[in-house]
């Protein structure tokens, strides 16, 4: 009797030990978590490629066929989980020798078909999340399908005709505009004048009498002034492009206050933005402040370079009305227009 079972006892203890190095050899990890697991793998293997089966399988051993309890989370691969579990490891499972081809019943298992039994046996925590990327995944953005998407989604260059348009339509907008209260003494809208092709903008404070009337800006007595000033730099009268903070009179010719300002510096900045100029020349401390919102004084501020919206240069400068009253201030305001013009690479006679 004791012959017998140390018989058993060292038949079993072989049978594990080469299934053991079957199971090293198919790059599988851990050991089994059941004594039924092991039990059936054995079954399933064959002395020819796969584990050894059991000499003394079909004598029993106690326990060997009790339910198997459910995988715990750190168990070992799938070909030890409980049935429901094995599925996915099944289809990369070796076969059985009855069901290989004789080539691949002497022969090795292939490293592609052990790195997907390796894959089979990972824990079922693994498995639930998929494999491991080999390589960093490509973003989106960084993808060559993604460039032409990109550059179809960056804004287009706006037409010549394009922004002719746009400013009729916000001129149009402007027309019928009562958002703040200087709607309500107006006679005309006052949106621009000029090309607005021009690479210079001029932008004063707010249309005077002469300018509701006529709906058009700088028409007046400080309006002809700048029409010389324009004709001194090169320019044609509409060759450049005139407009102002505000887009309709303040009364008695006042300072537009802050509040109307701000209601009417959408219109400007959408101007702006369809001319894209190359400079703006700001007439006079107002417009500086529409612009950039300083509150300091054109004496300081002008013949100093100022930024639009951190791209826009703009020079700022004495308003032509301020010149009628102060004749001698012209040769300052000279200064800076030649300043403008050696920024756009342009030359002027020097001018008193």
């Amino acid at each position: 009797m004791v012959e017998a079972l140390r018989e058993e006892l060292a038949d079993l203890t072989a049978s594990v030990r080469a299934f053991l190095e079957w199971h090293a050899a198919t790059g599988a990890d851990g050991l089994p978590g059941h004594p039924s697991a092991l039990h059936e793998a054995l079954g399933a293997s064959s002395p020819d490629g796969g584990p050894p089966a059991p000499r003394r399988a079909e004598r029993g051993f106690a326990g060997l066929d009790a339910p198997s309890p459910p995988a715990s989370r750190g168990g070992s691969g799938a070909a030890f989980a409980p049935p429901e579990q094995r599925s996915a490891a099944a289809a990369v499972s070796p076969p059985h020798p009855e069901q290989r081809p004789a080539a691949a019943a002497v022969s090795p298992p292939h490293p592609e078909q052990r790195s997907a039994e390796a894959q089979a046996a990972r824990s079922p925590v693994q498995a639930q999340r998929g494999p491991e990327p080999s390589r960093p995944a490509v973003s989106a953005a960084s993808s060559p399908r993604a460039e032409p998407a990109a550059r179809a989604n960056a804004p287009q260059p706006v037409t010549p005709e394009e922004r002719v348009t746009r400013l009729a339509l916000l001129a149009e907008e402007v027309r019928t505009c009562q958002k703040c209260p200087l709607h309500e003494g107006r006679t005309h809208t006052v949106f621009s004048r000029g090309s607005p092709l021009s690479e210079i903008v001029f932008v004063g404070e707010g249309p005077g009498a002469e300018e509701d009337l006529q709906g058009e800006p700088f028409v007046g007595p400080a309006g002809q002034l700048l029409d010389k000033m324009i004709a001194a730099m090169g320019y044609q009268r509409d060759g450049v492009y005139i407009c102002n903070i505000v887009k309709c009179r303040p009364p008695k010719n006042r300072k537009p206050e802050p509040a109307e300002m701000a209601t009417c510096s959408p219109y400007l900045a959408s101007q702006l933005a369809l001319i894209k100029p190359k400079v703006i020349v700001a007439l006079g401390a107002t417009a500086v402040q529409g612009l950039i919102g300083t509150t300091e004084g054109i004496t300081k501020l002008r013949g100093t370079w100022k930024l639009y919206k951190g791209s826009i240069p703009i020079m700022p400068t004495f308003h032509p009305a301020y010149l009628l009253r102060q004749p001698s201030a012209k040769r300052e305001v000279w200064s800076d227009l030649k300043e403008v013009m050696r920024h756009l690479g342009k030359s002027a006679p020097d001018r008193g």
